[in-house]
């Protein structure tokens, strides 16, 4: 059987997982429903975290198809994919055109010598704009350098939502077939010329894990086959080689995988059986063979510590609270998870470095489903120092917001060491792009979403190392830090809500050295949040006042790792999420700032 290997690639929301969706639907590869963000924080989030493997079967071909994440803070799973596939579907919103991660994994796959198939989705939208769209994409590809071979891509029109596809916009709107028909004439089969009695040659790009079996490589075989009980050698970039032995291989079918007794060249397939594989590492049966090219990925970008939670309140909801056990969750996290590094040579706090905070939060949010309980400090850039200058990463940040707030949206960021490059104007909406230090933005977003009143659209993509930009004051707000532990009560809230914005309701318990909120004036205040009101047995003579509570801003991970300030930790626990300071008495602070 032929077989095609494609990726779908795009920016995020253009519509990538709901296209797959719809192929695998109509090829009759999965029932109806079922959806390729499996994972339910994917299913909350609405986003793709983690690179999926799906294989469908038309017209007697094999279509391996991987579905990537569009979040620049994943961008470790779309570089290692895009090794493995013959040929890229390249998604772009027909209203909103190339965005900056658009750009990014477009860059990723010409610098490989991929061909990209274009695909302009969302072609019903009311703003949709076919035809200035793929003018858009194609002055991208020219920027990026592409080749005459590559500039001349193929394009079609969909709508991935009702699984439509066409060759041109007057086509008839049937289903998905005119797209795999596309894929079958442009796409070269994987398995062609290969050479079945060569020996085997096969690169792990992704990482999974099964209970019973273990670590598993998902790995691409580039020549002769790969069978169960076949004894190998596994060899790092740099030659180093070992022996080992592959237990079961599975290869897929729509979103399950299907032992096999054999995988030809070509072919995308799980093994299993080799227990400390690692990405980018190359499976062979001749010993004397050259390792595959090694897989680059990009350097993290933010770090921060995570330590022990060490509040009054530890270990009431949390079932892994010790380091020895957040260290171990951490270095299994290691094990499939690419662009993070942590640096385990402190035994009482770890230092976790990730793509972003979206990146750090997400992880955070998976352990502590799972009943762990740690602080973090607050998130800071990565410097290096290269020839004697000091630099730190930078961002291009897209902005598209109605054009009344496009005001406030230049002078902050302008606060925060940003440089507007370019400011494009449509009907009632503008689009800005700006360059700027990943230091300024962090922390942006809350402020980003009330100063649009959450009508803008940002996204940002990292662009590379750039000489320090200097001092950025970022950080308006002062802390409120309860000096009392107890139940927070609705009067002593309703005298506190006018200083500034609460974080807690009435009834939370607060513990003391905890921040329940922020002042508005900028400094630091210590507060009662128990304090009740007094009572007597004598009769007022006027009506008691009725209480009226603003609701609290509640904090998530992704709010908290925003607003925190350098003295503070982030306490993330199952059910809560607090922010403290890290002396939490007075007298503590003040002999640390000393």
């Amino acid at each position: 059987m032929e077989i095609r290997n494609i990726a779908i690639i795009a920016h995020v929301d253009h519509g990538k997982t709901t296209l797959t969706d719809a192929i695998m639907k109509q090829t009759g590869a999965v029932a109806e429903g079922v959806s390729m963000d499996s994972n339910t924080l994917e299913r909350e989030r609405g986003i793709t975290i983690y690179a999926k493997n799906a294989a469908v079967e038309y017209k007697g071909t094999k279509i391996n198809i991987v579905d990537t994440p569009g979040h620049a803070d994943f961008g470790s799973e779309v570089e290692r994919v895009l090794r493995s596939i013959d040929s890229v579907l390249l998604v772009v919103d027909a209203q909103e055109g190339p965005m900056p991660q658009t750009r990014f994994v477009l860059k990723k796959s010409l610098e490989l010598g991929l061909k990209p198939i274009v695909v302009l989705n969302k072609i019903d939208k009311p703003a949709a704009d076919p035809g200035r769209a793929h003018d858009q994409v194609l002055e991208l590809f020219m920027e990026l350098g592409a080749s005459d071979e590559q500039c001349d891509f193929p394009v079609i029109y969909a709508i991935g939502r009702d699984g439509v596809a066409m060759r041109s916009l007057d086509d008839e709107r049937k289903d998905i077939t005119p797209l795999l028909d596309l894929v079958l004439e442009k796409v070269s089969p994987a398995n062609e010329g290969a050479d079945a009695a060569a020996p085997l040659m096969l690169q792990a790009f992704n990482l999974a894990y099964d209970n019973f079996l273990g670590r598993m490589a998902v790995a691409r075989v580039y020549q002769g086959s790969v069978k169960p009980a076949q004894s190998v050698f596994i060899k790092k970039a740099n030659g180093e080689t070992r022996a080992g032995k592959t237990t079961k291989i599975f290869t897929f079918k729509g979103l399950e995988r299907v032992e096999a007794s054999e995988a030809s060249a070509g072919d995308i397939v799980m093994v299993a059986g080799l227990p400390d594989i690692y990405i980018g590492e190359t499976v062979t049966t001749d010993e004397s063979a050259q390792p595959l090219p090694a897989i680059a990925v990009d350097e993290p970008t933010i770090t921060l510590n995570f330590l022990v939670n060490n509040s009054p309140f530890a270990g009431r909801e949390g079932k892994f609270v010790t380091s020895r056990q957040i260290r171990e969750r951490l270095e299994k996290e290691l094990e499939v998870n690419v662009g993070l590094k942590v640096d385990f040579s402190n035994a009482e706090s770890f230092k976790v470095s990730g793509r972003g905070e979206l990146h750090i939060a997400v992880l955070l949010e998976q352990m502590r489903r799972e009943g762990y309980e740690m602080q973090v400090s607050q998130p800071q850039v990565i410097l290096r120092e290269e020839e004697g200058v000091k630099k730190e990463p930078f961002e291009e940040v897209i902005i598209d917001t109605p054009s009344e707030f496009q005001g406030p949206v230049i002078e902050k960021l302008g606060q925060r060491g940003f440089v507007m490059q370019n400011l494009v104007q449509e009907e009632a909406t503008v689009r800005l792009t700006f360059h700027g230090p990943t230091r300024g933005l962090l922390g942006y977003k809350s402020v980003f979403v009330v100063d649009t009143k959450g009508e803008g659209i940002l996204s940002s993509r990292f662009v590379g190392f750039e000489p320090y930009a200097g001092e950025i004051k970022k950080r308006q707000v002062g802390s409120m830090i309860s000096m009392a532990t107890g139940k927070a009560l609705g009067f002593s809230l309703w005298n506190l809500q006018d200083r500034g914005v609460l974080y807690i309701g009435p009834a939370t318990e607060v513990y003391e050295g905890q921040v329940i909120g922020n002042t508005s004036k900028g400094e630091e205040m210590v507060v009662n949040p128990t304090k009740g009101k007094q009572l007597s047995n004598m009769r007022a003579s006027g009506n008691d006042e009725s209480i009226y509570l603003t609701p609290p801003f509640e904090l998530s991970i992704e709010r908290g790792l925003e607003i925190i300030g350098e003295d503070e930790y982030l306490e993330v626990t199952p059910q809560s999420v607090r922010l403290r300071k890290q002396h939490l008495t007075e007298t503590a602070r003040a002999k640390a700032k000393r």
